[in-house]
């Protein structure tokens, strides 16, 4: 069945890329509503119809307001089973908070879930559709559940080839996935702060990578990178506007390839529902 929020929560920190303070308020909403973001009167649905493609983060655009970040959200929303939510935000960027989206879980953990009368929408893939850039790819193939298998490789860092797999549950993402931080490598923080980016960063809200060390937090499991990707891929799927059912590899992907597949398996869901 389609789940709710039972009262409302609110979060405020930093914006990652414009170092903004920023608020972001969740509230319950009806039955086949959707994830929706709000501006004033203006409504912006959480759907891969209104993504705008990036390498580095998910960003929605709508006719009144853009929305930048909202993958950690997203993930917290999908992975602890919110279907209908109404979410408002001070500003155009999520807060970073501490990186991860445990925050959002734990904020949905304390408000609660309200069990709506209408059944949830549901995407079975009955066959193979994937997505690739060269040795890039995002895949999707039958299966019972919603599994993600995420491997990346950074060869010459401390990062290096991870690989990770889960079943999707609310347990498993709390537990697992929901504290896996974003991160990068000292060698990528000037390059995007020469482009205006990440003035919201710190090591507080990121795992940082040197050759072979890691500066400043250290990774709470081996494969936290590997989780970490795991989950943006989670907060993209989302964007289908379904609970996807499929068992979906990536390698070495990102937010880009990510938004390729949501848009893929959207169509596939109008298609059905058509």
């Amino acid at each position: 069945m389609q789940q709710t929020l039972a009262q409302p929560f609110t979060l405020t920190g930093l914006a990652l890329h414009s170092g903004l303070r920023t608020k972001v308020t969740v509230s319950p909403a009806p039955v086949d509503h959707g994830r929706q973001f709000r501006q004033g009167a203006a409504h912006l649905p959480a759907l891969v119809d209104w993504v705008k493609p990036s390498a580095l983060s998910t960003g929605l655009s709508g006719e009144h307001f853009s929305v930048r970040t909202p993958e950690h959200l997203l993930a917290a929303l999908i992975g602890m089973g919110i279907d209908n939510c109404l979410i408002e935000l001070e500003g155009a960027e999520l807060p970073i908070l501490d990186g991860s989206a445990l925050p959002y879980v734990r904020a949905i953990e304390q408000v609660g879930l309200q069990i709506q009368d209408q059944r949830a929408r549901v995407l079975v893939i009955t066959q193979p559709v994937t997505v690739h850039d060269g040795d890039r790819f995002v895949a999707a193939f039958p299966d019972t559940c919603l599994r993600l298998t995420y491997g990346i490789d950074f060869p010459g860092t401390a990062i290096g080839v991870q690989w990770t797999s889960w079943v999707i549950t609310p347990a498993t993402f709390s537990l697992e996935l929901a504290g896996a931080r974003t991160f990068t490598t000292l060698a990528q923080i000037k390059i995007l702060q020469s482009l205006g980016l990440i003035q919201g960063g710190s090591l507080e809200c990121a795992l940082v990578a040197d050759t072979t060390t890691w500066v400043g937090q250290q990774p709470q499991w081996p494969d936290e990178a590997a989780r970490h990707k795991t989950l943006d891929l989670l907060g993209d799927l989302a964007l289908t506007g379904a609970t996807v059912q499929a068992h979906v590899v990536a390698y070495k992907a990102g937010h880009e390839l990510h938004g390729q597949l949501a848009r893929r398996l959207r169509y596939l869901l109008l298609d059905h529902h058509e």
